[in-house]
């Protein structure tokens, strides 16, 4: 049961900072790097203790896992020095990249990708149209309706993530059951 609520707690830790990402996102632009921590020491909390607790089942092989997060910075770097995507947005997508094994880094990317389209396609409704009086300044809209092209990619990385956790069947009743059964040994 302890290793029950920990996982969970790391869940949840995970996608309240998504959550509190994509709100920093939106307001100024600007992910903090604290941000990225959280994530990344709720991963190694999450398996670390299933894996001592003997829920290897969970996650994948940690090679995996780095590789997934490796992959993603590679690609996401590459990003950044064109200018394509933020700094923060390239270190929170990494974070949240260890969570996903290489088999389940795809959905995370799809999902991800499908929101920032979306994201993208507000961007370019609101520059045009301008349908706000007044937004706070920096905030993303008013920087929009000044004639920017930017997205806050951390609202996608934050929706690729809950939707990629539902994917891997972080939620899944049956790997929450298992939890709960006793071992016979």
């Amino acid at each position: 049961m302890a290793f029950l609520l920990l996982f969970l707690i790391c869940v949840f830790i995970s996608l309240g900072v998504a959550v509190m990402a994509s709100v920093s996102d939106v307001r100024g632009m600007i992910i903090p790097n604290r941000y990225t921590v959280y994530v990344i020491a709720a991963f190694a909390l999450a398996y670390s203790v299933l894996h001592v607790g003997g829920h290897d089942h969970v996650f994948g092989n940690l090679l995996s896992h780095f590789l997934s997060a490796g992959l993603f910075l590679g690609v996401t770097f590459i990003m950044f020095l064109t200018g394509a995507l933020g700094a923060g947005d390239s270190k929170l997508g990494t974070a949240y990249a260890f969570w996903f094994s290489l088999h389940d880094l795809p959905v995370y990317l799809f999902f991800m990708a499908l929101f920032g389209g979306l994201l993208g396609v507000v961007s370019l409704g609101i520059r045009r149209w301008k349908p706000f009086d007044t937004a706070p300044e920096g905030s993303w809209v008013a920087q929009v309706q000044g004639g920017a092209s930017k997205v806050p990619y951390g609202v996608a990385i934050g929706l690729g993530t809950l939707i990629a956790f539902f994917y891997a069947g972080y939620f899944d009743t049956a790997l929450l059951g298992s939890f709960l059964t006793v071992k016979q040994g």
